[in-house]
């Protein structure tokens, strides 16, 4: 059943009361006087939360000589994880399964064909399961593994998620590092920020943090981080959409008399990096975009909100660190592509980006390939791809854990509302 015409022009009339109290005509000259005057450095209750990296400044580049440009990696791999996303049976069992992959450009077969498999359950009962050991499969190509998630009163679906996605990926990627000659590339952050935000959540998920199972997640990604330092190869996060609060947070903190105006740090940097041509009065918002360059920011260190734990300061979840306690700080940059309207965030560990001529290469080569693709690099969307499970796998999957547990899982209206498109 559709909305008559009276209850759309309804609806309009009250999106125009809220238009008439809210006027952004200022906001773009606060985001150049946030840039320009604020972020050198930020500080948020004493702390250095960002700070440029080199030289502060926003660039562009034309996308049609960017797409063709020479790019500073021949190969390039990426990894990602997929789930089935949290579901919870009728003998009190909740579980996520997580598969990981790696993409390479050019492609690899070999490298495609590997895959990991985490599944994460969580039960209140202590001796329902308990922990598998890493099993090979596929000709020993493949691992797979059932790990028993820490205990909570509350959120065991999001534990259980975010334990088996990151540690899926996590292990992937360091399991075949030595694959990689060039540039890793992994699709999302560049640690395990859904984790390390648990402990500005709750009294409960901030003490689960620091249990076993989840400081060995985040252990994966140091070691990769140290892995890649030693030797010399580059590796980056693309998150292709980044959710930061730390410089809105602290502009709210800050005794500047101005409240700032966007809900995260990605609408800020949208606001900051959008152009336009000049005021045509035959022309909409959208239409004046100027749509033929990418633009972009210059390398910032990150030290607040979910980076705060890898920053020199930090204490890394107490995962002991072998480099100094600043190469693991998260150091970051932002894209904006006017095709689509669209913020990218690309972070590596400043024990990489430190080098001026890697930043100068990470950037060129994301750029092109954002230019060429009209999205994210084609390493990250194969690895995207390959590790993604679609919704009749999914289906297929949950029967076979009902066969194996002997439990139905549990349903909802939803799950027969939505019937055929992600149950």
């Amino acid at each position: 059943m559709t909305l008559d015409p009276i209850h759309v022009d309804a609806i309009a009339s009250l999106a125009g009361s809220v238009a008439e109290t809210t006027d952004d005509s200022e906001h773009g000259q606060f985001a150049e006087t946030v840039f320009e005057e604020w972020l050198d450095p930020l500080v948020d209750r004493g702390q250095r939360v960002i700070e440029p990296l080199g030289t502060k400044r926003r660039q562009c580049v034309e996308i049609d000589s960017i797409a063709l440009a020479n790019r500073p990696f021949e190969t390039v791999h990426g990894v990602d994880s997929g789930t089935i996303n949290p579901t919870a049976f009728k003998n009190g069992l909740v579980l996520d399964l997580a598969h990981a992959a790696m993409g390479v450009e050019p492609s690899d077969i070999e490298t495609h064909r590997a895959r990991t498999i985490v599944v994460t359950a969580h039960t209140n009962d202590p001796t329902q399961l308990s922990d598998s050991e890493w099993v090979r499969y596929d000709q020993g190509h493949s691992r797979r593994r059932m790990i028993r998630a820490p205990r909570v009163n509350k959120y065991a679906e999001a534990v259980v998620h975010a334990l088996a996605l990151y540690f899926a990926e996590g292990h992937h990627a360091l399991e075949h590092a030595n694959r990689v000659d060039d540039l890793l590339l992994l699709d999302g952050p560049l640690y395990p920020k859904e984790i390390l935000t648990w402990r500005d959540q709750t009294p409960e998920l901030e003490e689960l943090t620091y249990e076993a199972r989840p400081k060995r997640v985040l252990e994966n990604y140091i070691r990769l981080v140290e892995t890649f330092v030693e030797r010399e190869v580059p590796l980056a996060g693309f998150v292709k959409n980044p959710s930061a609060r730390v410089i809105t947070s602290a502009l709210a903190n800050k005794e500047t008399g101005f409240e700032a105006p966007w809900p995260d740090d990605t609408a800020f940097f949208t606001r900051l990096l959008e152009r336009h041509h000049a005021p045509d009065s035959g022309n909409d918002e959208d239409s004046r975009r100027r749509t033929e360059e990418l633009t972009f920011t210059s390398w910032f260190v990150s030290r607040g909100g979910p980076d705060e734990t890898m920053a020199a300061s930090g204490d890394a979840l107490g995962v002991e660190r072998t480099l100094r306690p600043e190469a693991y700080e998260v150091t970051f940059c932002i894209i904006y592509d006017p095709r689509h309207d669209i913020c990218y965030k690309l972070e590596a560990p400043y024990a990489i980006t430190k080098d001026e001529t890697v930043r100068h290469q990470l950037t060129t080569q994301i750029l092109s390939e954002v230019a060429a693709e009209r999205g994210p690099p084609k390493p990250v969307s194969k690895a995207d791809e390959l590790a993604r499970i679609s919704a009749a796998e999914k289906q297929s999957l949950r029967r076979k854990f009902e066969t194996q547990f002997k439990s139905e899982s549990l349903r909802t209206y939803d799950s027969i509302r939505w019937a055929g498109e992600d149950i």
